[in-house]
């Protein structure tokens, strides 16, 4: 019987692995040099073309997560934003968008687009028939990103595949929310894969990097500007990215399941006003994304009512109120103040991004002590209130 390909924790473990011949170590050797021969080699090495030992055994691994065919990594996600789209847009070309998008792609695209020429349009909705709307002669890229950040918004991603693919168009995603783990565009025909590998790749708060997987046509593609733009990451950190993609499948899960927990337990909590997480029933893209994923994610959203969100935050003592997300601890943020703070307030408004609304990273800490630290911190602030009107 021929053996199936190996499965999610085995390739984070082995695949793309470098053997250390000389002392025959577990681990992958870190290759530090910057510098490397270029006569009688098979490859001539250089750290900004992304094909040191350690970058390609990196690529080869993320890669094989999110089944494609060939891989460049970062040094952020932004990095990999950016090049994936300079890389198939050009002065007098067009690209149709996500409206619900992290605020630093959003703020690219308005910011530079037309500084070099390049048109752009959001879809008014999450649907194929809003993104078909906005294509036009010269449009060159349809760009989402699901679960969206930070509301989780679900988009069909086989619609927009398909819909890129009839109109002869290259579709990308930012797939950070989701992770390999739990989502795998290329499986429903999307061309170039996005990750901010600092999230859920990293996973413990300590790394920097971004990711692009897609066809080894494509990838080339991206390459040829990439070598340009410089964006390359540091062997060190390529290392240190590998070994904690180790431990990626295991970490996600315990993730999942917590956030579910979590959205169940603040869905009922009185105080609450809305919780926003795939995972729920009451969630509007619930069942695409029981077709789409493997998992719910790490990642919900909520807003208290009638409280005020901002010292709420500042009672918690076990969930860091602190900048980016996906650690293996437990984080909390106002994406009004850190990842969307670039947008003006009406956009923020137009994306239903409100001042109340707090983006709640899910860590590997027990469900039990992570809602016992959210129950005290809202009877804290709640007595606050109770203080004010007395």
């Amino acid at each position: 019987m021929t053996h199936k390909k190996p499965g999610l924790n085995t390739i984070c473990t082995h695949v793309g692995e470098l053997k250390d011949e000389q002392f025959k170590g577990a681990v992958s050797p870190l290759y530090m040099s910057t510098s490397y021969a270029y006569e009688d080699v098979e490859v001539k090495r250089y750290p900004r073309y992304f094909n040191t030992p350690n970058q390609q055994a990196l690529a080869q691994k993320i890669a094989a997560l999110e089944h494609g065919e060939a891989a460049l990594i970062f040094g952020s996600g932004m990095a990999a934003v950016s090049t994936s789209l300079f890389a198939f847009l050009q002065k007098g070309d067009h690209v149709v968008l996500q409206k619900t998008l992290y605020g630093g792609t959003s703020n690219l695209v308005v910011e530079e687009f037309e500084k070099f020429g390049i048109e752009y349009s959001f879809a008014k909705d999450l649907s194929a028939e809003a993104f078909e709307h906005e294509i036009l002669e010269n449009t060159k890229v349809i760009y989402i990103e699901t679960p969206s950040n930070p509301l989780l918004t679900v988009t069909d991603i086989e619609a927009v595949a398909k819909l890129a693919k009839k109109r002869g168009l290259v579709s990308m995603i930012d797939n950070t929310f989701a992770s390999p783990v739990n989502q795998n565009p290329i499986d429903f025909g999307i061309d170039v894969v996005i990750h901010s590998a600092t999230k859920y790749m990293g996973g413990h708060s300590d790394i920097l990097a971004g990711a692009v997987i897609s066809s080894e046509e494509k990838i080339d593609r991206i390459f040829q500007l990439a070598k340009n733009f410089g964006g390359s990451l540091s062997d060190y950190t390529v290392w240190l990215l590998e070994r904690s993609l180790k431990t990626m499948g295991l970490r996600v899960k315990a993730q999942n399941e917590n956030a579910q927990k979590l959205a169940e337990y603040l869905e009922k909590n009185e105080l609450v006003q809305k919780v926003y997480y795939p995972g729920l029933a009451s969630h509007d893209g619930h069942e695409l994304a029981k077709k789409q994923m493997h998992g719910f994610g790490g990642m919900l959203s909520f807003e208290l009512k009638d409280l005020d969100s901002q010292a709420f935050m500042t009672y918690l003592k076990l969930i860091k109120p602190s900048m980016s997300l996906a650690g293996v601890e437990s984080t909390i943020l106002s994406p009004a103040k850190t990842s969307h703070a670039l947008l003006t307030p009406e956009d923020r408004a137009a994306q239903g991004i409100s001042d109340k609304l707090m983006r709640f990273s899910v860590g590997i800490e027990e469900p039990e002590d992570l809602i016992a630290d959210i129950e005290q911190a809202l009877e804290e602030t709640k007595k606050d209130m109770l203080d004010v009107r007395l």
